[in-house]
């Protein structure tokens, strides 16, 4: 695998820390940037133990300046930037009714904007490389379920954004790889709609139904280097997006036989993360 220099934003937990070690065993050169500097200073001395050359940005793609800092800190320790992957993400959950105007803006401030800001400062780099985006979207990009429509409507807009990227950038030869996770091993779910791990937090997806953080990033690694249009990652991941594209009614009718106790549980969960 080529020696790129990559910038991967969420890197200092789940599957962007994953990445930053599945390229760092290939000898890339990273910059990790994330909120967390200590988190993130731990998978710097992983990568660098595999070989890799890693730096840190503390980094909130929220605020203006911070994914700049960010691409000008790859340029002056590496000379530029190969691939940008905008990874990092918050879940909002809760039922409609229980969700405030801010609740829905903290959800795309992250999720969309905080995407759009990556991009736009990496462009003129990754430009200049004929270089690589990926923009980390979800299954929920497809299937939009009780209780996720804050999250749901986020990553759906992600897939449009990959899309309209990927005709606007061909000429330049930057390629844009809409990734789309199933359940994949992460803090992700622990965390409460402002990006905290809530108290006493406990993984809720069955254990036969995750899919290890290493193995998604061995996936979407090998799909950023080939260029493909889309990785949508985990079996279940696949078979929930081949279901809506050609049976809709069958996930209506599955959603139709949810049970109502799935939606207070998440209600429950939001009161909790409040108290």
């Amino acid at each position: 695998m080529p020696k790129r220099v990559i910038l991967i934003t969420g890197a200092s937990s789940g599957i962007g820390a994953a990445l930053a070690r599945e390229w760092g065993r290939g000898g890339a050169r990273l910059v990790l940037a994330a909120r967390r500097r200590e988190r993130l200073e731990d998978v710097r001395r992983e990568v660098e133990a595999f070989g890799g050359g890693a730096v840190v940005s503390e980094c909130d793609v929220t605020r203006d300046g911070d994914p700049e800092r960010a691409v000008a800190l790859g340029v002056a320790e590496w000379g530029g930037l190969d691939v940008v992957v905008a990874n990092a993400g918050l879940g909002v959950s809760g039922a409609f009714e229980t969700l405030s105007l801010d609740d829905y803006r903290r959800q795309f401030e992250t999720n969309v904007f905080g995407l759009i800001r990556t991009v736009r400062a990496a462009l003129p780099e990754i430009s200049r490389a004929r270089g690589r985006i990926a923009l980390m979207g979800s299954a929920a990009g497809y299937v939009s379920t009780p209780g996720t429509s804050a999250y749901g409507m986020s990553k759906f807009a992600v897939r449009a954004l990959a899309q309209s990227l990927r005709h606007e950038l061909r000429a330049r030869g930057v390629s844009v790889t809409h990734v789309a996770p199933g359940f994949v091993e992460s803090e992700f779910r622990l965390k409460d709609k402002s990006g905290r791990i809530r108290s006493g937090a406990r993984e809720n997806v069955p254990g036969w139904l995750l899919m290890s953080s290493q193995a998604a990033a061995r996936h979407i690694a090998r799909a950023v280097e080939r260029r493909r249009r889309e990785a949508i990652i985990t079996r279940h991941g696949r078979l929930l997006v081949l279901v809506a594209r050609h049976a809709p009614w069958l996930i209506e009718a599955m959603l139709a036989r949810q049970p109502a106790w799935r939606l207070r549980d998440v209600a429950e969960r939001e009161e909790d993360a409040r108290s």
